[in-house]
């Protein structure tokens, strides 16, 4: 189920459909991951470099020995800040792009499935802040477990996994049922949702590719959705839930 769910959203990346939400959400990610940075070189150049200048007060900071060690520190430390920042950005992107990657879906390969609903503007925005809360406390904890050998790349996956895996399916089970009943049915379907977010997780550790995570990740949880729902339908009734293309 979850190979077949992600070959299907690999599949989906490539339509032609998806070209303006993949132009909107590789935009707005980039934007967002430059902000940061320039965010960051202007705090470190306001701050830190009048700090290392009061230290050696006969030497420009940026001329002296330490200010250049700093700079080399500094752009590492903001390299290492943005790709952990990959993960709570995507999901920033994914509150906003999640119901036109499900309609373009749902449109083509469930299309005599009743249409979902898109999730209300504010409803989806409070969730987007809550998930970005909650990836940036799990990040935060797989940061300091990177200490521990033989543990940091598995609490990476783990704790991505769950976080993503969990926030991407209740965002596409929501277009069909109430915040609860989503959230029931992600429980219900623990284990096959927390392998989705492995996969999810997977492609976000891939350097580049990582930035279609938020597209990559919504075709696969709707997807997921919907074949997890048919498995709890009546065989009839699950036969219709089957995508549009597989029973033509």
């Amino acid at each position: 189920m979850i190979l077949e769910a992600a070959r299907r959203a690999l599949g989906d990346l490539f339509t032609a459909e998806f070209r303006a939400a993949f132009f909107k959400s590789l935009g707005l990610t980039l934007l967002l991951l430059v902000l940061v940075w320039l965010g960051l070189q202007h705090l470190f150049d306001a701050y830190a470099l009048p700090w290392i200048g009061a230290l050696l007060p006969g030497f420009p900071g940026w001329a002296s020995w330490l200010g250049i060690i700093a700079a080399i520190f500094a752009a590492i430390g903001l390299a290492l800040g943005l790709a952990l920042l990959i993960a709570p950005v995507a999901a920033v992107i994914a509150g906003l792009f999640l119901d036109d990657v499900a309609e373009i879906i749902e449109k083509n390969e469930y299309r005599l499935d009743p249409p979902g609903r898109a999730v209300p503007t504010m409803r989806a925005v409070l969730l987007s802040a809550k998930f970005l809360a909650v990836v940036i406390l799990g990040n935060i904890v797989a940061l300091f477990l990177l200490l521990v050998p033989g543990v940091n790349i598995a609490a990476f996956f783990l704790i991505n996994g769950y976080l993503l895996g969990r926030e991407y399916f209740e965002f596409a089970a929501m277009r069909f049922h109430e915040e609860a009943e989503a959230k029931a049915l992600r429980r219900r379907h623990f284990g096959t949702v927390f392998l989705g977010g492995l996969v999810i997780a997977a492609f976000l550790a891939v350097p580049v590719v990582n930035l279609l995570t938020p597209l990559f990740a919504a075709a696969l949880m709707v997807h997921l959705h919907k074949m997890v729902s048919a498995g709890e339908l009546s065989p009839s009734r699950a036969a219709r839930a089957a995508p549009a293309h597989r029973r033509s």
